[in-house]
C-alpha cells in the first residue's frame, strides 16, 4: 500500500475513533466539566504508540506503509492536541483556569506515565 494512502486511512480511522469515544461519554452521559474524551483519546492514543514503537518495532520496521498507517494516520487523527489546546482555552476564558491546570497536568503526565509503562514492559 502506497504510504500517503495508509496515512489517508489511517487518520479517517482515527478520527472515527476519537468521535466515537465523544459520543460514548455523552451517551452514557459521563461528560462533565472536566474534558474526559480528550484525556481518553490521547491516553489510548499515547499507548498505541508507545506499543508500536517499542514493543512491536521489529514487526513494523520493513512494513513503512503499516507504520505510517498506525502511527502517524490512526495516533495522528486519534489524538487531540488541538482539541485539548482548545478546550484548555475555553477552561482559562470562562474562568476555571484551576480545571484548565487540572487537564494539562493529568493530560501530560498521564499520557508519559502509560508511555513509560509502556517502554517498561517492552
Amino acid at each position: 500500500m502506497n504510504i500517503w494512502a495508509a496515512v489517508f486511512l489511517g487518520g479517517g480511522i482515527g478520527s472515527l475513533m476519537r468521535f466515537g469515544i465523544t459520543k460514548l461519554l455523552l451517551m452514557l452521559d459521563l461528560r462533565g466539566a472536566f474534558p474526559w474524551a480528550t484525556l481518553i483519546a490521547n491516553l489510548l492514543s499515547a499507548a498505541l504508540l508507545a506499543w508500536m514503537l517499542l514493543r512491536m518495532q521489529a514487526h513494523f520496521q520493513h512494513r513503512p506503509a503499516l507504520s505510517a498507517f498506525v502511527a502517524v494516520g490512526i495516533c495522528g487523527g486519534f489524538s487531540t492536541f488541538s482539541t485539548f489546546s482548545y478546550e484548555n482555552f475555553l477552561l482559562i476564558r470562562e474562568g476555571a483556569p484551576g480545571m484548565a491546570l487540572a487537564n494539562i497536568t493529568v493530560n501530560v503526565l498521564a499520557c508519559l506515565s502509560v508511555f513509560w509503562f509502556v517502554a517498561r514492559t517492552a
